[in-house]
């Protein structure tokens, strides 16, 4: 059985708070690299070609989508290259329709309906694409290292879906954003 998608605002949520810690997110960050080190591997070893500065952004973007799925709660088991082969080709098998990596590939990225955690997917894109408040030490990279950046993480974030479990009764629609809390209508 299919996962149920993370509500937009609760991926929304939880990535800023990730981006709100700064440099105490990077214990955090480790941890999740070792105990899902096959997928971080995957990540690391694909970016490589594209430099250092890739790298850390891919990195550290998966770290924050692993961390959303840990604060969701449930099961995450660790990530075989079972699953990282598996993800591999069915996001391989939609690339040749998403490109070319220009400054519409977010829009046509997010058409594709099958994606596991699209919100989750979709806050990638809107990080690498659109998000125009970016902090001092955040950096951009350019539209085919993003449209290459987000095509892994894609890959990734199929895998780990297939090794989680959402918590029993998880309710996407139940989380209300931090600054909606409370308010009446």
């Amino acid at each position: 059985m299919a996962n149920p998608a993370i509500s937009r605002a609760q991926v929304h949520a939880l990535a800023e708070a990730c981006s709100d810690e700064g440099e105490a997110f990077q214990s955090t960050a480790a941890r999740l690299v070792r105990e899902q080190r096959r997928v971080s591997r995957f990540v690391e070893q694909n970016v490589a070609p594209m430099g250092p500065m890739a790298g850390q952004v891919a990195l550290y973007m998966l770290t924050v989508c692993l961390r959303v799925i840990e604060q969701v709660g449930g099961r995450l088991n660790k990530v075989s290259g079972r699953e990282l082969d598996a993800a591999s080709a069915r996001v391989n098998a939609a690339v040749e329709g998403l490109m070319p990596a220009d400054d519409t590939f977010y829009e046509r990225a997010r058409t594709i309906e099958w994606r596991a955690q699209p919100h989750l997917l979709d806050e990638i894109l809107w990080a690498l694409y659109e998000r125009d408040d970016k902090k001092e030490e955040e950096v951009d990279v350019d539209h085919e290292q993003s449209a290459l950046i987000y095509i892994l993480l894609w890959a990734a974030i199929e895998a780990v879906d297939a090794k989680w479990r959402a918590p029993a009764g998880f309710d996407p629609d139940a989380f209300q954003a931090p600054e909606a809390a409370g308010e009446e209508e």
